[in-house]
């Protein structure tokens, strides 16, 4: 395996520390993800270096410059703390003509953007729980044809910003309610799905036009309190103190037919494809007691921690954590970049 000069980009805010002696849990969860990655690469044999970006691009092409590195390991969500420019960044890099990994910009947008990611799979007659987007400075109005309960969340944010148990809402009063808290608390354009019933599932993806499929993996919810909403909000997903006392810990699906595994895995790869993802993804869905399939969302460039679903879910499927980031290097370095085919 060829030895490269990886220049691992990160928020200027979350530069993990050489060691994770010293610190708390808590303080390890903030940029865990970044020093997981760093010390998988390290062991990789791979020469690393770590840039903090915030909201100079410069910084970047300076580091190229200097450096020399192979390739950029992308692990921004946000630029300028706005999480739809994570797209500029790559298309930065692009015009740089410089390798990185993960997912294209144009894959980026489509699936960043809820709604219409949703229209795409629609269009191409792929099951969706149906919703209606409120824009901010707009008054909303009933979500015909709608049905309660629905799901309020962002448009555009990820990693369940905004979700608590008080985002699945059962009348006009309420989700009018939560609608202006989510505007005026986070900034943000508000979408409204109709919540659907069954088990979370999640499925990752690799690769660019070739697609390999990972074990499907599940968030269970039976261990939380009665009446609890069966959805991930953030303390579901982040709180380690909330996950430790209902034992919330994702795993591989069990009880699945091979024709509900063959179903989930092939759906997978037409929502990949859809939104011209690129690199690695995860598809998270529904699956209903009786046994219907419904897309949530597909995420481009999901979180890489160590013991995290993507990477979990890749060890089932014989692929140690080092070998995952391999398997990103190696398609971010061979991915067909228009810049690339312009020059062949």
């Amino acid at each position: 395996m060829k030895k490269l000069r990886v220049l691992v980009l990160v928020h200027d805010d979350l530069v993990p520390p050489e060691s994770k002696e010293g610190y708390s849990d808590k303080e390890i969860a903030n940029w865990a993800t970044e020093f997981d990655v760093v010390e998988g690469l390290r062991e990789l044999g791979h020469d690393v270096r770590i840039l903090g970006v915030g909201s100079d691009l410069g910084v970047i092409r300076a580091a190229f410059e200097e450096y020399q590195p192979n390739i950029a390991f992308n692990l921004l969500v946000a630029f300028h703390d706005v999480a739809v420019y994570d797209m500029h960044v790559v298309s930065y890099l692009e015009l740089l003509k410089k390798a990185y990994t993960g997912c294209n910009p144009r894959g980026l947008m489509l699936a960043r953007d809820k709604g219409i990611s949703k229209q795409i799979l629609a269009a191409h007659r792929i099951r969706s729980p149906k919703f209606r987007v409120f824009p901010r400075g707009r008054r909303p109005r009933k979500p015909f044809p709608l049905q309660y309960p629905v799901v309020v969340k962002s448009v555009n944010e990820e990693a369940s910003l905004g979700i608590s148990h008080a985002s699945l809402v059962t009348s006009d009063e309420k989700l009018f309610e939560r609608i202006a808290f989510m505007h005026e608390s986070f900034g943000v354009d508000v979408i409204a799905e109709q919540y659907v019933e069954g088990r979370e599932l999640y499925i990752g993806v690799f690769g660019h036009e070739r697609l390999q499929t990972l074990p499907i993996w599940e968030l269970p919810f039976d261990q939380l309190p009665e009446g609890t909403p069966h959805i991930a909000t953030a303390k579901v997903k982040w709180d380690l103190g909330y996950q430790k006392k209902y034992n919330i810990d994702t795993h591989r699906a069990e009880g699945l037919t091979a024709e509900q595994k063959d179903e989930i895995a092939h759906l997978a790869k037409r929502i990949y494809r859809a939104l011209r993802l690129t690199g690695y993804g995860r598809i998270d869905l529904r699956l209903t007691p009786e046994g219907r399939i419904y897309v949530l969302e597909a995420n481009p460039n999901p979180d890489l921690k160590r013991n995290e679903d993507f990477a979990a879910s890749a060890a089932a499927a014989g692929l140690e954590y080092p070998a995952v980031l391999q398997r990103i290097l190696t398609l971010g370095l061979s991915y067909r970049v228009e810049w690339k085919q312009v020059e062949e």
